[in-house]
């Protein structure tokens, strides 16, 4: 009974765009995350000099403005995916499920 319902799902029109739409925008957003935490871990490795310049008289350096915006990218980018699955995954979801039904 099961397997009658995921063939039927898998059929679906809706459902194959669901899956590659999906996919491609975590794909890009991982990649995205990836590439600035690594950028950054990099950064670090290679040119500790520029990190540890100071922005102004105190004791703040160019690697803690750097890192903050490290873990905010993380968090904006997944409420990015959130908002964005939230109004166009759960309707196509929805459109699947009337189908199938």
């Amino acid at each position: 009974m099961i397997e009658d319902e995921v063939r039927r799902i898998k059929n679906v029109r809706q459902y194959s765009k669901l899956v590659r739409d999906r996919s491609r925008l975590g794909w890009t957003l991982t990649a995205a995350v990836l590439v600035v935490y690594y950028g950054y871990v990099l950064l670090i490795e290679f040119n500790k000099e520029f990190l540890a310049t100071r922005t102004g008289h105190g004791v703040m350096t160019l690697g803690i403005p750097i890192g903050l915006f490290v873990i905010l990218f993380t968090v904006v980018i997944t409420g990015l995916y959130v908002r964005h699955a939230n109004r166009t995954y759960d309707e196509l979801t929805e459109q699947i499920k009337q189908e199938v039904a």
